[in-house]
């Protein structure tokens, strides 16, 4: 089977998350970019990438790189591209992108050459002079940078942190793939205790439920390639197949996985949301203040993204929260914690400096990712012994 040039769109601070996770999947020559993770796959990895990738943005494939400094030259350039390997003719391709530090700055004066090209390119091959635009739907992305133009083709259609689980809006929710990438930066695993005392609608407490039932995080939504007559059906069948069948059930004993919140409204569309994901049984989520935080569990992990605001009266409340949060976190002392936060203050009212901190985006706003990391639990073995 032919091999492609794919590549994983990621956040800032996300890439070697995403480049670890195609290496899980089974791409090891992975190379990373400006936010792009670029891997050798076929049309099988199409459809695993978007089903398994769990902090990736989207699934692109590479249709083709170059330099252009006049319109002209991105017109002549765009059309070289053997865009009818892809694009039938009745195809719908909206063409999007973003251009950054570049001679050509016109987003929409790029989009419309872009545009203009392909189909000048497919008028010829298809010889058609009208395109209806009534069939499957690909969406051309252009990215220029510093005069490097690239274009590709999304094949996941909406953004891949839209899960399918999470239908009620709720105050700043973190998205489900920065939620993602938060637990496998942590190295938390199924099997060990974690708790979101500040869970708000539950995207990390469900996100853990998903890794620890091993269910693929893109099992119950669709992806526009899924219509597309390249991809055979089989090969969906096979990746879906796989899917389902490498889903675990739900491990006997305690749920290991535990989410507060003090607002019951949000407590209320947590467990919605968990429902929804079918992760209920494996994730607890009840109205408590942090303040009450406890366990009897020696070793665990603490992820949370608790609430920052840049307005005075917030930043007060917060601080007040952050100070909680300390005294709360200290009482489980052996335990790691995993903050993520947009206040560069927030160690000095958590009251104890990080032993490492990350930066990372929520959306287009720099955050820390404070990491807190308490001793190793003893191996079995030594349990036993």
């Amino acid at each position: 089977m032919k091999k492609l040039r794919l590549f994983a769109t990621a956040a800032f601070g996300v890439e070697s998350v995403v480049a670890r996770e195609l290496k899980h999947l089974g791409y090891e020559d992975t190379v990373t970019d400006n936010g792009r993770i670029f891997f050798d796959g076929d049309m099988d990895a199409i459809c695993r990438a978007n089903l398994w990738l769990r902090a990736a943005g989207r699934v692109h494939v590479l249709m083709g790189e170059f330099t252009a400094n006049t319109f002209d030259e991105l017109f002549e350039k765009t059309k070289a591209i053997p865009w009818e390997e892809w694009l039938p003719k009745d195809v719908e391709f909206p063409v999007t992108g973003g251009c950054v530090k570049s001679t050509l700055m016109s987003i929409s004066d790029c989009q419309s050459i872009i545009k203009k090209a392909i189909v000048e390119r497919l008028k010829k091959v298809y010889g058609i002079e009208i395109f209806p635009e009534t069939g499957p739907r690909y969406r051309v992305d252009f990215n220029i940078l510093k005069d490097q133009v690239t274009l590709s083709i999304d094949t996941s259609g909406s953004g891949l942190h839209k899960r399918g689980y999470r239908s009620l809006a709720y105050t700043a929710p973190i998205k489900e793939t920065l939620a993602s990438a938060l637990i496998l930066i942590s190295h938390w695993s199924p099997g060990r205790f974690l708790i979101d005392p500040l869970c708000g609608s539950g995207t990390i407490p469900i996100e853990a439920a998903l890794m620890a039932k091993n269910k693929a995080p893109g099992l119950d939504r669709d992806f526009d390639c899924q219509e597309w007559p390249n991809i055979p059906k089989e090969t969906w069948y096979r990746a879906l197949n796989e899917a389902r069948d490498l889903m675990k059930p739900k491990p006997s004993g305690d749920v290991l996985i535990q989410g507060y919140d003090i607002n019951p409204e949000a407590v209320s569309m947590a467990n919605y949301h968990a429902r929804q994901a079918g992760v209920a049984d494996l994730v607890h989520i009840q109205t408590r203040d942090v303040r009450e935080l406890s366990s009897k569990v020696k070793y665990g992990f603490i992820i949370t993204n608790p609430p920052y605001g840049q307005r005075i009266g917030e930043k007060k409340e917060n601080n007040r929260l952050y100070e909680n949060m300390g005294k709360s976190f200290e009482r489980l002392s052996t335990w790691s914690y995993y903050i993520i936060n947009a206040d560069s203050d927030f160690e000095k009212f958590f009251g104890r400096k990080a032993d490492k901190n990350r930066k990372l985006y929520n959306g287009g706003l720099l955050c820390y990712y404070y990491q807190y990391f308490g001793p190793k639990p003893p191996r079995q073995q030594d349990k036993e012994e």
